[in-house]
């Protein structure tokens, strides 16, 4: 029961008693390898996997837990055999050639990481191996080898690669590079504020001054494959399970708690995220990195006004960096404080050139301000945007439909609409926005059939199985009209739900229009 209400503290500790109990039972050593996973339960995860691999009914991904098990007690020749049962299993193969790259330098005879260009998983294999490349070559104290893998691997991480520069920058800084440790932090950002006073003043912390060892770099390489695969909804628990396996191979390691923070919060785990963050002092290097976890983690557990507190006081450092703004303009918008939000996607675009700027950034501030009831403004913004980005079908839907349910410019903002369609056929809220703005113009035959794809594709969307059966209605067909707002009120609430049921009981009249 815990279990399936996201108590995970009293779930694995059940399940840890259960196991205790009856070790034989396979159902219960499956359920506690999986909730230990996700609880961060390293003893309960290594006694689970191991009652699970003696029935031969280990999950493929505690291979990789048996791997970084041999890698912390620097158990070579196991960590070898393991990745020979991994690469036999197939699910990780491709992660073989980096994972034994460590193992040799483990042992002292290094050899890089070398992969074939003709596996059909090779892609996968070169996505990662850059870093690891570095790392080892910083290890090894050879800058030559490191400098070039290093600048790849960034290039590929250019949206998400601040703690990749922050652990980088360490180990060069360790190694007497402080210039080309310093060239990796942008000058003037208040995430790398701290990293690049300390190296400036050659005090570097004792967690930076050692080499990154085996079990460091396999921890590295679970973590960024965890972000990757969570990127796919359905294989998130996997994901998870990854970042897991990375913190009990890298306890210490600040960057593989900033990801499983993220990826628990993301599982609406947030409780879990918020500790996970918590691991990693405000002091430390990724100090700023994981105070923005703990943001996310505060608002998706509820505490809109702790993780507003924090994010304030972010955006107001000095040199506070763009996705800051960012993150404090979308909390400030869940709490309806429009002007507030629009303040802060404004803030944000300072800090880009004109040239550079996000198009994103003109949207988020314009949707604020329309929300905010500053239309004249909002639509200065957005026309903007679109100027900026003339074919992102998701500015031409927010400018053409804002002005459709204006009745404003309506000939223009159909344009608009039809444009964002053909260029994004198959998204049900352009479909609506454009059945919505040829019903608005009176053309309702050509309306009723964009309406019902629409509703087709998104068959739980409220407003769009509410504009359905209006369509329908004036169009005649006045028993397929009730149904669609039947349909629509299953999700409604509020005034809208009343008008609905308005409609379904007295049909359409000019007071119950969707707007």
């Amino acid at each position: 029961m815990a279990d399936g209400d996201g108590a995970l503290t009293l779930a694995v500790a059940s399940y840890r008693e259960a196991l205790k109990q009856d070790p034989a039972r396979i159902e219960i050593a499956r359920r506690s390898y999986a909730q230990a996973m996700e609880s961060g339960d390293r003893l309960l995860a290594r006694q689970s996997a191991a009652l699970l691999d003696a029935a031969s009914a280990l999950p493929r991904d505690g291979t990789l837990l048996r791997i970084g098990d041999a890698l912390t007690v620097k158990d070579w020749a196991g960590a070898r055999t393991m990745t020979d049962r991994m690469v036999e299993e197939g699910n990780f193969a491709f992660l073989a050639p980096i994972i034994r790259s460590w193992i040799s330098l483990g042992e002292g005879q290094y050899a890089p990481p070398v992969i074939d260009g003709k596996d059909r998983f090779a892609a996968l294999g070169l996505r990662y191996a850059d870093e690891h490349i570095a790392f080892q070559a910083l290890a090894r104290r050879d800058l030559a080898v490191a400098m070039p893998a290093a600048r790849k691997a960034l290039a590929i991480r250019s949206g998400d690669g601040a703690a990749l520069r922050l652990a980088l920058a360490g180990q060069l800084a360790t190694r007497g590079a402080r210039t080309e440790a310093l060239m990796l932090l942008p000058v003037g950002g208040a995430n790398f504020a701290r990293a690049r006073a300390d190296i400036e003043k050659g005090k570097l912390p004792k967690a930076l001054r050692s080499a990154a060892t085996p079990a460091q770099g396999f921890a590295r390489l679970l973590s960024r494959l965890a972000v990757d695969v969570s990127s796919d909804a359905s294989a998130s628990p996997l994901g998870l399970r990854l970042a897991r396996i990375a913190t009990f191979a890298d306890p210490d390691g600040a960057d593989v708690h900033l990801v499983a923070a993220r990826l628990l919060t993301a599982q609406d785990h947030a409780a879990g995220g918020a500790a996970e963050a918590g691991k990693v002092p405000a002091s430390d290097w990724y100090g700023a990195l994981a105070q923005a976890e703990l943001i996310d983690a505060l608002a998706a557990a509820g505490d809109m006004d702790g993780a507003l507190a924090l994010a304030r006081a972010q955006a107001a450092e000095p040199g506070a960096e763009p996705e800051r703004q960012v993150r404090l303009g979308r909390l400030l918008s869940q709490k309806q404080d429009f002007d507030g939000a629009a303040a802060a996607f404004h803030a944000a675009q300072a800090g880009f050139a004109p040239d550079q700027m996000p198009w994103t950034l003109l949207l988020f501030e314009g949707s604020a301000l329309e929300q905010g009831k500053r239309w004249d403004e909002a639509r200065a913004v957005l026309e903007r945007a679109a100027a900026m980005a003339p074919n992102e079908p998701v500015i031409l839907n927010y400018l053409g439909y804002a002005q459709i349910e204006r009745r404003q410019n309506v000939e223009a903002a159909l344009a608009l609409l039809k444009k964002a369609s053909a260029l994004k056929p198959q998204d049900a809220s352009i479909t609506d926005s454009l059945g919505w703005a040829q019903f608005v113009t009176g053309n309702v035959r050509e309306a009723v059939p964009v309406l019902e794809r629409a509703a087709a594709a998104a068959p739980t969307d409220s407003t769009i199985n509410e504009h359905l059966g209006d369509a329908l209605w004036v169009a005649g067909r006045r028993y397929e009209a009730r149904y669609a707002w039947a349909a629509a009120s299953v999700f409604a609430e509020g005034d809208v739900a009343e008008r609905l049921a308005a409609k379904r009981k007295e049909g359409m009249k000019p007071e119950y229009a969707a707007p």
